[in-house]
């Protein structure tokens, strides 16, 4: 039997994000992310209803290959690119692009000798410090890659920002500089920004950007004024009440006797906990909406049970709770759980229904 807890997608609404997208980048192609099983979104639901998308990203070839198989057809870019030869092969063969950011993967593809060459973009270190080749040896790795027989056509480049979702971080435009100064004299096209580059830094919008979080509706950024459009939460995750009951001043809730009611309460408990994504680490009073009203998270998170206060709010067992969604916003659970958007949404757990909304 599945878990009771649903994840409601609500693909109008990932629709509605990718033209915010498009209105905050006109003159950009969109290569939208759907790495990490589309944030947790559900991979080849999410790119069929992106249809409309110039590209895809995604982390694996494996990924790349589950969604060509589902009838994707534009071109899919691997983000980390090939682990080996073997990869190497399969994305030839299946027309996944790929990304070159480290000498290993530039040797493999030197001696490579594919019966179909393939689209590269190589990736440059501008300051981020995580993938990509030095900056400053731009022009002769780019000279290396163009001759190869293994490559089709001209390299593309790109970059990744490390302080994008600051607005007010100068070490963007430093990065955006530095990138610039070295790859000017570089043909093939460019991409730069992620989410909050293209909602934060226009002035990083190049060729292609690259949204992930604002597709499915989550800010960017911790001010959701910056956001500087309307975005619409896809992901409503919801779970039922499994139990409600009459506790007393005193009484203990959850492992640890992690709370103590300071009066008489009533408490109901929900059906998820962090086995099915739900963070561990989300603190008491943490929100969790019970018919459309506030109930406060009381103790510890446990692997499938959370327990609520319900004690001004009219509910009984078989109630869906919403653990975040249209009308709680995941970067505030995020807040009280002392993480991210992007973890809660990545972690919600394969046994977890998954409704499609249209």
């Amino acid at each position: 039997m599945r878990r009771a807890a649903r994840a409601i997608i609500h693909l109008d609404h990932l629709h509605h994000n990718y033209l915010q997208v498009k209105q905050a980048a006109p003159h950009s192609r969109v290569m939208a992310v759907v790495k990490a099983n589309a944030y947790g979104h559900g991979l080849v639901n999410v790119a069929r209803t992106l249809a409309e998308a110039d590209a895809f990203a995604v982390t694996t070839v494996a990924e790349a290959v589950q969604i060509r198989d589902a009838g994707v057809d534009q071109p899919i870019l691997c983000l980390q690119g090939f682990y080996d030869e073997a990869e190497l092969r399969e994305a030839s063969e299946r027309r996944v692009c790929l990304t070159l950011h480290h000498e290993d993967q530039l040797r493999i593809l030197e001696t490579a000798r594919l019966n179909i060459p393939v689209s590269v973009w190589l990736k440059f270190d501008s300051g981020m410090h995580r993938l990509g080749f030095p900056i400053d040896q731009a022009s002769t790795l780019y000279q290396r890659v163009r001759t190869l027989p293994a490559v089709r056509s001209l390299p593309d480049i790109m970059t990744h920002l490390a302080c994008a979702d600051d607005a007010e971080n100068p070490y963007t435009d430093k990065q955006l500089q530095c990138f610039d100064r070295a790859t000017a004299d570089l043909p093939g096209e460019c991409s730069i920004a992620n989410s909050a580059a293209i909602l934060a830094w226009p002035n990083s919008h190049r060729h292609w950007v690259r949204p992930g979080i604002m597709l499915y509706g989550v800010s960017p950024f911790s001010d959701t004024a910056n956001s500087r459009c309307t975005l619409k939460p896809v992901m409503t995750l919801r779970a039922p009440l499994i139990s409600i009951k009459n506790l007393n001043e005193g009484d203990t809730i959850g492992y640890g006797c992690g709370y103590v009611c300071a009066k008489a309460m009533r408490v109901a408990v929900v059906a998820i906990g962090y086995g099915d994504g739900y963070p561990r680490h989300a603190r008491t009073h943490t929100p969790v909406l019970v018919n459309g009203r506030r109930a406060p998270l009381l103790g510890r998170v446990s692997m499938d049970m959370i327990s609520v206060d319900v004690s001004d709010i009219e509910c009984r067992t078989g109630d869906m709770a919403e653990l975040w969604g249209e009308a709680l916003s995941v970067n505030e659970v995020a807040y009280h759980a002392g993480t991210i958007s992007y973890e809660l949404l990545c972690a919600v757990g394969g046994d977890i229904v998954r409704n499609y909304s249209a």
